[in-house]
């Protein structure tokens, strides 16, 4: 069975750092694109960050180009979404999705072109 299992969020103070974790397992790790989403109450799930190990690349929303890092720990399964310099317009429920296609710049922020989801850890930036 596919699971993607996030963790990591909290409350957080304007200025401060979180880092997200997303675990998978049932999969090959390595054969997937890894994204990760966000959704703040009253709005559309966005596209935060793609690692597409297919393409080599790593992609980001410009909302959070310059603050979050996105990486991974293969050994562990877990990709990781470093959040730096947080602001409150960042307050919403982070989720990691995996997909098998190759993902690219004009592609990766679609989030129904991901196959699997995870449930969601809610991160809220304080003013």
């Amino acid at each position: 069975e596919v699971q993607l299992v996030e963790s990591g969020g909290g409350l957080v103070q304007a200025g401060g750092s979180l880092r997200l974790s997303c675990t998978a397992s049932g999969f090959t790790f390595d054969d997937y694109e890894i994204g990760w989403f966000r959704q703040a109450p009253g709005k559309e799930r966005e596209g935060v960050s793609c690692l597409s190990r297919k393409g080599s690349n790593t992609y980001y929303a410009d909302s959070v180009k310059g603050r979050f890092t996105i990486s991974s720990d293969n050994a562990k399964n877990t990709v990781y979404l470093q959040m730096n310099s947080l602001k409150p317009e960042d307050t919403a429920v982070y989720y990691c999705a995996a997909d098998r296609a190759l993902k690219l710049s004009s592609s990766w922020p679609y989030s129904t072109l991901y196959d699997y989801w995870g449930q969601g850890t809610q991160v809220t930036v304080s003013s």
